[in-house]
């Protein structure tokens, strides 16, 4: 009898999500759905279910706001002695003005970074040699910059805006990304980022009166979700990428980093830095 292979992706029911949920399903995979809205995913499960035959398909509420309900997460799957394949942190918010979470943080860094440099962490006792890590980041981690502790508070020193904000969280996710690939080899799994382009959906829309403007200028040009999703696909799937680790992809091809990102002089410092900063339900069970 074949062995249960578990992939575990978060914002599964969003426009991305849907897609890799359903190249993941339709590889044979058992699917955790890891989503902020049960209620909407189950509606999304039913239907890939039809459109796959795969019935294993399973939503699991997760909140990446809050860190308790991320251990609540992992402590569930973990709890079901699941061995997981496949982690794919693709669930991303950008805010639209500063919210701060009931844990002190800035929402979009909680979600887009804290959230899952937490879940992973959790996840790597139930990872399966082999096993592959994708971390969906965005070009904007270009123009991302790091302040100790602004980062983790309010996104950002001085005002709130939402771009430098999100853009932040993105270089914090391809900074882990690089340093957890480093951490992981001796154990045999793989951490990539995926860099799906401007893909239309939700988290683009900034709610502003020139938004009609953006549609007509630039939405023919804007990936679909599915291709936004491709190369992420390709990480979590191609044989060719089986043991390719600590790159960042875009366009379904590898992109050379520079050494600005490669040796970067905070991916360490953040690293520990988070770590201090999360180290109360790093230790939670």
């Amino acid at each position: 009898m074949n062995e249960v292979r578990w992939a575990i992706i978060t914002g599964a029911d969003g426009g991305m999500g849907t897609e890799i949920t359903r190249a993941v399903a339709e590889a044979g995979y058992h699917v955790l759905m890891a989503c902020y809205q049960p209620k909407k995913a189950e509606g999304v499960r039913q239907q890939l279910i039809k459109e796959t035959g795969n019935p294993y398909l399973e939503v699991l509420a997760i909140d990446l706001s809050s860190m308790d309900s991320v251990v609540s997460f992992a402590n569930e799957v973990i709890k079901r002695n699941l061995s997981v394949s496949l982690l794919m942190n693709n669930a991303g918010t950008m805010e639209t003005g500063l919210h701060i979470t009931t844990d002190g943080f800035e929402r979009t860094v909680s979600v887009n970074y804290l959230g899952p440099f937490l879940l992973t962490h959790k996840l790597l006792p139930i990872l399966v040699p082999g096993a592959r890590i994708v971390n969906m980041v965005s070009c904007t981690y270009a123009i991302g910059h790091l302040d100790f502790p602004d980062f983790y508070l309010r996104g950002k020193k001085g005002r709130f805006f939402r771009i430098p904000v999100y853009s932040n969280t993105k270089l914090a996710l391809m900074l882990f990304t690089l340093e957890l690939s480093e951490r992981l080899k001796d154990r045999g799994i793989v951490v990539n980022a995926a860099d799906p382009g401007i893909v239309s959906t939700d988290i683009i829309t900034m709610h502003q009166w020139f938004d009609p403007l953006t549609d007509i200028l630039f939405r023919p040009f804007i990936r679909t979700p599915r291709q936004g999703a491709d190369t992420a696909i390709g990480l979590l799937l191609n044989a060719k990428e089986a043991g390719v680790t600590g790159q960042l992809y875009a366009s379904s091809h590898r992109k050379v980093l520079s050494e600005k990102y490669i040796r970067h002089k905070q991916k360490k410092q953040l690293w520990e830095e988070t770590e201090h900063l999360l180290q109360r339900w790093l230790n939670k069970y």
